[in-house]
């Protein structure tokens, strides 16, 4: 079957070559119900891109040296300009997405939308007149503005990690429910089935509950005996200590998950240590150091997708408020580590009477 090109749509359409492979680029150019009429015969001829061109014009761009020459935005809603650099997740989310802008040929700028006099309508005009097409929403608080005053129709854009939910745009996040999984899944066949779960509220708002929703929905598959409350926490962590120890009592935990290492969370001032005490997985390491046993978050790898999703976007001329919004989940990868022994090793080092019950770094608190 003969492939059909674009210079049979231009014939069929009464139009020129060009007209018709920029109309297939959405280039604006193109009036768009001239653009639409194209595309609509090209759909009726059966059109689709030659493969092999693609793939030539990739190898090509491939082995030319990417120039940074266009801008692509950085909108960050943090409630200070630089404070969102200080959580590793959202400043490797940023590093991710540079990377592969500067990669692809194209410059990151950072805009703050708390900046003195920056009013949505102001960076509407900002980006506008300075010909910025692609956008990224990223580092939002829960608590932010809708960005309800910028012309989403004039932009390409993206949203990094769980907010802003609105306005509904193509967004790229690490998936919590499936770190959440593995992470029951590989405490399970250590042995363990009292599990429990650490969280600081901020963190689980950032993910707009994901981390609690996810904890709950595997406690479900847990025997009723082994069904735990989540300790959930405000504030720093050595004051919510009391709690935590009064929370440990009650459930007698025999692993604890959490999105913080030990160290720094409530656990380490109520003098529970890990794994004596209880096996420990937290759900954000920041290194496989083998002492540590849980998830390494790939948020450098959200960044770098949602880098190449928007320039796709920037090149296609795919602009304005997509009508089905799609998410793509981000998975994490497993590290072993001491802090989740296994059960019968766990049992071992404790009947062991050469080990006292206060070794190592444990913080003994006296009565």
């Amino acid at each position: 079957m003969t492939r059909v090109t674009q210079g049979d749509i231009a014939r069929a359409a009464g139009v020129h070559n060009t007209t018709v492979s920029l109309a297939l680029r959405n280039h604006p150019a193109i009036p768009e119900p001239t653009r639409k009429r194209i595309q609509a015969v090209a759909e009726e001829l059966g059109y689709s891109p030659d493969p092999a061109l693609q793939a030539l014009v990739a190898y090509r761009r491939g082995k030319t040296p990417a120039r940074s020459h266009e801008t692509l935005a950085y909108v960050t809603g943090w409630q200070t300009k630089w404070g969102w650099q200080d959580d590793p997740v959202q400043a490797q989310y940023h590093a991710g997405a540079q990377r592969k802008a500067v990669e692809l040929g194209f410059h990151l700028e950072h805009f703050w939308l708390g900046e003195p006099g920056l009013t949505q309508r102001r960076l509407n005009h900002v980006l506008f007149h300075r010909s910025i097409r692609g956008v990224f929403l990223a580092s939002h608080r829960p608590d932010g503005e809708p960005l309800q005053e910028i012309g989403w129709d004039q932009f390409s854009a993206v949203v990094i990690g769980a907010f802003p939910s609105s306005p509904p745009l193509h967004r790229v996040v690490d998936d919590h429910a499936a770190a959440m999984r593995q992470a029951f899944r590989r405490i399970r066949a250590a042995g363990f089935e009292r599990i429990g779960l650490v969280l600081p509220a901020e963190e689980d708002e950032l993910t707009e509950q994901s981390w609690w929703t996810s904890y709950h929905a595997e406690q479900s598959r847990s025997a009723p005996g082994n069904r735990l409350a989540a300790f959930v926490y405000r504030g720093a962590a050595d004051s919510a200590s009391r709690a935590f120890r009064a929370w440990y009592d009650r459930y007698q935990p025999e692993a604890i998950i959490s999105t913080l290492p030990l160290e720094r969370s409530p656990a380490h001032a109520a003098s529970v240590r890990a794994p004596q005490d209880a096996a420990w997985v937290n759900l954000r390491l920041e290194a496989n150091d083998g002492a540590n046993a849980g998830l390494l978050a790939n948020c450098g790898r959200v960044g770098e997708i949602a880098a190449e999703m928007l320039v796709s976007h920037v090149q296609r001329n795919l602009r304005g408020l997509p009508s089905v919004p799609t998410t793509t989940l981000v998975d994490s990868a497993w590290a072993e580590g001491e802090s989740l022994s296994p059960l019968s090793q766990r049992q071992s080092w404790q009947s062991s009477p050469s080990r006292s019950p206060y070794a190592d770094d444990a913080l003994v608190i006296a009565p």
